[in-house]
């Protein structure tokens, strides 16, 4: 029998379906010939599959609800769990989403006898870190293996993609400021990784492809940078200079607790979590090229923002 054949007979159900990374899974997946459930809130957003071939089946699921997530995971052999929260609102607290959510999809998963069980995290993720959401990850990868054994882990370093917010306000910022704020003396060190080269680790992952067995994977891009270094990188592909004047990360906690006030917040307290730690995948972690992936640098990126722009 053809592989698409044997995976058509396969359900895959991606929570979070239609978000960034979520619906690059759900077209890779479509593309190995899996029959996919993209399980969202708002399925509505489903139009994103329009240009796929074989739509996947869109379901309205919230994975703070219990009693939808029985019927979006029935007759699946496999799930993947790409929800995430980066401001907390009410009831949507990181604890809740990150942890006692993907904990509990886990759990029903396990008792509903499917076979792989993915859960997106984050580089960087740990259960013992002073910031709320950095914790909650790593109390979520806790969580989700205790419920889940032999689920997989995957932390992929800060993605980045046409429509990403990270390299996209980058660019865009660049063309507009005279002077580029740093954070802190700008040293962190960041492994940008394609978001379309960690959908295809997912959906190889799904297909079977593991690394001796593997239950955590870290996926970064083809080099690191110190952060200015990223920067001065960028403006040099966009053929302009750059000033760049440090700023501590006090001024830009101060910043974020404002700005999480506005609609769409622009940066986030947790968004300045993240860059006052190194976010590089660790030595001898298996990553993309376990999985036969050459990453792409993100001056293939840059060029696609410059196209959609």
């Amino acid at each position: 029998m053809d592989p698409d054949d044997l995976n058509a007979e396969r359900i895959v159900t991606v929570f979070g379906g239609t978000g960034f990374l979520g619906r690059r899974i759900v077209k890779r997946l479509l593309e190995r010939g899996f029959t996919v459930r993209a399980a969202s809130r708002h399925p509505a957003r489903g139009q994103v599959f329009s240009s796929t071939a074989r739509p996947p089946e869109a379901v309205e699921a919230d994975i703070l609800d219990a009693s939808s997530i029985g019927t979006a995971i029935a007759g699946s052999q496999a799930i993947v769990n790409a929800v995430s929260l980066y401001v907390e609102q009410g009831a949507q607290t990181f604890e809740r989403v990150h942890v006692e959510a993907a904990a509990e999809l886990a759990a029903a998963s396990r008792a509903g006898e499917v076979d792989r069980f993915v859960q997106i995290s984050g580089i960087g993720s740990d259960p013992q870190s002073d910031s709320n959401y950095i914790r909650a990850r790593g109390r979520g990868e806790e969580a989700v293996a205790s419920a889940f054994p032999g689920a997989i882990i995957v932390r992929p370093a800060v993605m980045t993609g046409p429509d990403d917010v990270f390299l996209t306000t980058i660019v865009r910022l660049i063309r507009l400021l005279p002077v580029y704020p740093l954070f802190g003396d700008g040293g962190t060190r960041l492994q940008p990784v394609y978001v379309e080269d960690v959908a295809d680790a997912v959906s190889r992952l799904i297909g079977g492809r593991n690394h001796k067995g593997s239950s955590i994977f870290e996926f970064g891009g083809p080099r690191i940078y110190s952060y200015k270094e990223l920067l001065r990188d960028i403006a040099r592909q966009l053929g302009t200079n750059i000033r760049l004047m440090p700023v501590p990360f006090a001024a830009w906690d101060a910043l974020a607790g404002v700005a999480e006030l506005l609609p769409g917040a622009p940066i986030t307290r947790n968004q300045v979590d993240l860059m006052r730690h190194d976010n590089v995948a660790a030595i001898g972690a298996p990553g993309l090229k376990e999985l036969d992936i050459a990453p792409r640098d993100i001056e293939e990126v840059i060029r696609l923002i410059e196209r959609r722009a």
